[in-house]
């Protein structure tokens, strides 16, 4: 995701911060510093025994907030690991969390119980923090208590507005696994994404009218989110059903292991290409890309092998489906990707091609069986 930092890995899960995140948290601080009073009579704590500025604590208030959302996402992920899903990392924004997952957990169950394990991970952590709370209630150490009984606060608020149906929040994806058995994935996708949109307009409507910025920006994210995932589906269908050999450019033009990221640099501009594989000994050791060669100075390309920056590249075979080649070009941020055959090059696939031939089988499918390539009769097979 462009505009993120990494900032820490849990589990082999890359934790990065999106810039929007840093953008919000000052804004947040002061909403939580100007509803410092009303919480703390909330907590019966007295505000004038607490320590510290309001704002102080709003930004505290703010961090812990995030730190939640963290866990609420590291939950979904480790749950999707443990299913022999694919986790490619986890992003902290301005609206709150969001899991890469690659490849998701095989059947229905499994995602709806990864769904469902965000919320339920929230939910235990805030019944446990109210229940310090409390326990705390003869101390006099009012700052501890205002402390758990917000932070408790604060995730079951997270576990429970997650819960609600509006894709692509938790509540939608469970929603979206108990239909995929009676609908098929991208029918079931269809409607609960539709779900998602209208709440995503009643959020955006209470926004407006009640003066909640934040909440409008929940919504324009929850209705842009709908709208995205049911693409990706349909396109995931679509491209489960076409092997890359179908869309391949059978051209073998490729740089030798030995070759200098000079003559690399030199192929590339004569034949307008962004990226070549790289052979030693016949077979594909890895791709050279355009952004690669670009890192290094022009004055030291002439003492760079071509393997030295040959980026590593997944054997991709002309029976792979295309929906594999995109998902392995996204994950890895590649432009295009080798094509092998029993070791050797037989062709390149670009995302250009993989979208230019969906494209084509989408109006195919359109054009046969209306707009969710299915005819009468037909309902698509769960996944």
């Amino acid at each position: 995701m462009r505009g993120a930092f990494r900032i820490a890995t849990l589990r082999g899960i890359p934790i990065r911060v999106h810039y929007s995140f840093l953008l919000v948290l000052p804004f947040l601080a002061f909403l939580f510093g100007q509803a410092f009073r009303g919480a703390a009579l909330a907590a019966d704590v007295p505000p004038e025994a607490l320590r510290g500025h309001p704002m102080l604590w709003g930004l505290g208030l703010a961090v812990a907030l995030f730190l939640s959302v963290l866990v609420h996402e590291l939950a979904h992920s480790l749950y999707a690991l443990r299913k022999g899903g694919e986790v490619s990392d986890i992003t902290l924004l301005m609206i709150g969390g969001v899991s890469r997952i690659t490849r998701m957990p095989d059947g229905p169950r499994h995602e709806a119980l990864m769904a469902l394990a965000g919320p339920v991970t929230s939910l235990v952590l805030g019944g446990l923090f109210l229940a310090t709370y409390v326990l705390l209630e003869g101390a006099r150490s009012f700052n501890l208590r205002f402390a758990f009984f917000y932070l408790g606060s604060l995730n079951i608020f997270l576990g429970l507005f997650n819960l609600l149906p509006a894709f692509p929040m938790d509540g939608g994806r469970i929603l979206r696994a108990v239909l995929t058995g009676r609908l098929g994935r991208v029918r079931a996708t269809q409607t609960a994404g539709l779900i998602g949109k209208g709440f995503a307009l009643l959020f955006g409507m209470l926004g407006l009218f009640g003066g909640n910025f934040i909440l409008v920006i929940i919504a324009f994210f929850v209705f842009m989110g709908a709208e995205a995932e049911s693409r990706e589906v349909l396109m995931q269908s679509l491209l489960n059903r076409v092997p890359v050999r179908e869309l391949m450019v059978p051209r073998t033009a490729a740089v030798e292991a030995e070759d200098s990221l000079e003559q690399v640099a030199t192929r590339m501009q004569a034949e307008r290409r962004r990226a070549l594989p790289v052979l030693e000994g016949g077979r594909v050791v890895g791709l050279v890309t355009l952004a690669t060669v670009r890192q290094v100075p022009a004055s030291q390309r002439a003492q760079v092998r071509a393997r030295e920056a040959a980026l590593p590249v997944p054997e991709l075979t002309p029976d792979a489906t295309a929906w594999e080649a995109l998902r392995q070009m996204g994950q890895r941020r590649l432009p295009q990707l080798p094509v092998v055959q029993d070791g050797l090059l037989v062709g390149t696939v670009t995302q250009e091609d993989i979208m230019r031939g969906m494209q084509l089988r989408e109006l195919e499918d359109t054009h046969r069986h209306g707009p969710w390539g299915l005819g009468p009769g037909q309902r698509e097979s769960p996944t």
